[in-house]
């Protein structure tokens, strides 16, 4: 019996690489399989280095410059990894940029700072933590719970994690006094920003949580046929909570790299960051209908983001000309993604238990 509800759960949309059972060619199957996909990723992170190299020459490839690309992804790439878990089951959060602007007010507040002065810095970062998981909860609960589409929820969150920032903050800069966390934030590890190991570690933690995990295989059934994951047993409710918790800590990890580097809490952190945030998870290969994600090609999708950005002002083009190029990149990669989709589909009847 349980084998057949695990079959169930099993008969969902099939990515690019279960078509390869029908004939196709080796080379085509590898190219419609994730190791496909990363590999065009990587390609293009390379041509838009050649272009930065070509039209830059040093000014782009000096050891600096390739940190500040780094330490720009770094917290798009952090908050990036808890929305592609949120992506990959089938739902969306627009919210982690409010989320974040939240987090920066609540625990740079003065009362917050002076008791992290009397005891340690790190009652900061985790009230900051606390924050994110906080909104990550309460989306989460009216999503699986009150059965509102993902989108509403968050989007009502999204207004409201700004408005309550502005009304705690009374719509101005609240600067962090600590030293003790702005040596730490600020700080460097064997010559790179802490910023960026964050990054790094985060990435590392949310590939194998997806990869190498029951929650990762749970999340990625879910996103394949939620009905079906339900028969199998799977918490589904549940578990779309935990989701959108991992989302909302992410997003408050942010918070805590954006007091760093800006040493201030404001309602304006985090701006439309959630625009930024999806367009890497879908260019890096992650399913908006969900069903498949892929941390290390939201990693790339980051990547690649900041690089054309930094090419951009490398050269001193316009602002709405780096506007107009992402938007093309995120239009070529849902259509691909579509075409993908479509001719990987796999219907499998549900098996009688």
């Amino acid at each position: 019996m349980s084998e057949q509800k695990t079959k169930v759960a099993e008969s969902r949309v099939s990515g690019p690489a279960d078509h390869g059972a029908s004939g196709n060619s080796p080379m085509r199957n590898f190219l419609e399989g994730s190791a496909g996909r990363s590999l065009g990723l990587v390609i293009a992170l390379v041509l838009l280095f050649v272009m930065g190299a070509v039209t830059s020459g040093d000014r782009f490839l000096n050891l600096e410059n390739m940190l500040t690309i780094l330490r720009y992804a770094s917290i798009i790439g952090v908050v990036s990894i808890g929305v592609t878990f949120v992506i990959t089951a089938g739902g969306i959060d627009l919210s982690v940029g409010s989320v974040l602007g939240l987090s920066t007010v609540v625990a740079s507040m003065t009362s917050v700072q002076l008791a992290a002065t009397q005891s340690s810095w790190i009652l900061m970062v985790l009230v900051a933590l606390a924050v994110g998981a906080g909104a990550g909860l309460i989306n989460g609960l009216i999503v699986a719970y009150g059965n509102v589409v993902s989108f509403i929820a968050t989007l009502a969150m999204l207004v409201g994690a700004r408005g309550l920032a502005e009304l705690i903050s009374g719509r101005s800069t609240q600067i962090v006094s600590n030293r003790d966390f702005l040596q730490v934030m600020r700080g460097e590890v064997l010559g790179v920003s802490i910023l960026i190991w964050i990054f790094v570690i985060v990435a590392a933690a949310g590939w194998f949580l997806l990869n190498r995990t029951t929650f990762g295989r749970r999340t990625i059934a879910i996103g394949g046929n939620l009905e079906a994951s339900r028969l199998a047993g799977i918490k589904v409710k549940r578990h779309l909570v935990y989701l959108y918790v991992l989302s909302g800590l992410t997003a408050g990890i942010g918070g805590v790299m954006f007091l760093g580097r800006t040493t201030a809490g404001t309602s304006t952190h985090g701006l439309l960051l959630e625009l930024d945030v999806i367009a890497a998870v879908v260019v890096g290969g992650t399913l908006l209908v969900g069903g498949r994600g892929t941390i290390m090609g939201t990693v790339l999708g980051v990547l690649i983001f900041s690089t054309l950005i930094n090419v951009f002002t490398q050269n001193n083009l316009d602002t709405s000309l780096q506007a107009l190029a992402r938007g093309l990149i995120l239009v070529v990669a849902v259509l691909l993604q579509q075409r993908f989709a479509a001719r990987g589909t796999r219907v499998t009847k549900p098996v009688k238990v």
